[in-house]
């Protein structure tokens, strides 16, 4: 197939979207299962209607970057300290336990101790991306349960990065040196962006306020530029834009950001399901299928027993903890990034890279149809659930 320009592409991600968006609705589905099956139905593995996947990946890394932005601007630095005290411990704990199941599985079906290692990391952690997406951004947010999944995404971020980093090093004679130098400058980012906004930002935005253009350009260029100041030291842009967010928090202007960006969020996002679906090769499905189904089903029985065990040892309710245990129960993008990662270092081979990618798509489509049937989200089905 002859490669089509960016516009092209950019027509067929968009108009299948609205398509299979409209059907979705009509038969009461996730958007976000829209946007995988196009990506699958026109990737490389499919039509082959769009093959150029890693330039929309990088695209659509940029609706990351935004989503962890404007998670930022919803958070108050007091409470955002307070859930992160109180989760590490829960943080920590459960992503030992998925290792554990990860690595332990994996070995079962033959796969080397290495392989088993990476496939475990990558059950560690929960999907930033559908937790923060199917959280109402006017309801949970500012509530006990909204606090403590995003402190506990954030704790799993942190760890993510930090896996990140071995495998980035894994040539290297010293990955520890990467490692402490990291931990040096997340403190470090912080200062420095609490002193940009108090002392450059703020002032810029109440003198020119009237400006709405302005505004607008200044928050995506802070966000951005936080972002890629987060990749120099060795942290991720996405903790970078959270940064960025957190520290235009207390700001009357915050919200108003915050409102002005969602929609270019949403148009990222929608490139990120695609290129999620679009990257996965189907000629190795029937190879991965049953390793793949089997951790699928240990993730969504597990992760929610045993975040409702540890939150239920920190005094939350048994309600709280389930809901929290339904909304983390998933792999997450860090997942699909270290199997690229892993594969491209030569630490494991194609079909355990595939079946942490199986894994990870399995996994988003079935733990958001439980959300949006059982919680308050903005996708959820019922109307009575329905909550933005």
């Amino acid at each position: 197939m002859p490669e089509h320009s960016l516009f092209t592409s950019f027509f067929l991600i968009f108009s299948g979207a609205a398509v299979l968006a409209s059907i979705a609705l009509y038969t009461r589905q996730p958007l976000l299962v829209a946007y995988i099956v196009l990506g699958a139905l026109l990737g490389p593995s499919g039509l082959e209607a769009v093959t150029d996947t890693g330039l929309l990946s990088d695209i659509a890394h940029i609706g990351i970057i935004f989503l962890l932005f404007l998670l930022g601007l919803d958070m108050q630095p007091s409470h955002l300290i307070h859930m992160l005290k109180k989760a590490t411990l829960v943080a920590l704990i459960s992503s030992l336990i998925f290792l554990a199941l990860g690595y332990g599985m994996t070995l079962a079906f033959g796969f080397t101790q290495t392989e088993a290692l990476v496939v475990g990391a990558a059950m560690m952690f929960s999907s930033t991306i559908i937790g923060i997406k199917l959280l109402p951004t006017t309801v949970l947010h500012h509530k006990h349960t909204g606090e403590l999944v995003v402190g506990l995404l954030l704790l799993q971020d942190v760890i993510a990065i930090l896996v990140l980093l071995l495998l980035n090093s894994g040539g290297e004679a010293s990955p520890a040196v990467g490692f402490v130098k990291s931990m040096i400058a997340l403190p470090a980012m912080v200062l420095a962006a609490y002193l940009a906004v108090r002392y450059v930002i703020l002032p810029l935005l109440m003198r020119f306020d009237r400006f709405h253009e302005y505004i607008f350009l200044v928050a995506i260029g802070w966000c951005l530029g936080m972002a890629e100041a987060a990749e120099l030291v060795g942290l991720s842009a996405e903790m970078g834009a959270f940064i960025a967010g957190v520290t235009l928090a207390t700001s009357p202007i915050s919200q108003y950001i915050a409102t002005s960006l969602k929609p270019l969020r949403d148009f990222f996002l929608i490139l990120f399901f695609f290129s999620v679906g679009a990257s996965f090769n189907l000629a190795l499905l029937d190879d991965i299928l049953l390793p793949a189904l089997a951790m699928t089903v240990a993730v969504l029985a597990v992760k929610p027993v045993v975040f409702r065990t540890l939150l239920s040892g920190i005094s939350e309710s048994k309600e709280t903890g389930w809901e929290i245990g339904f909304r983390l129960g998933q792999t997450s993008e860090f997942s699909l990034l270290i199997a690229y990662l892993a594969f491209a270092s030569q630490l494991i081979g194609t079909e355990a890279s595939h079946v942490i990618q199986a894994t990870a798509i399995l996994t988003f489509l079935l733990s958001t149809y439980v959300v949006i049937f059982r919680f308050q989200s903005p996708i959820a089905i019922k109307d009575s659930l329905r909550r933005d």
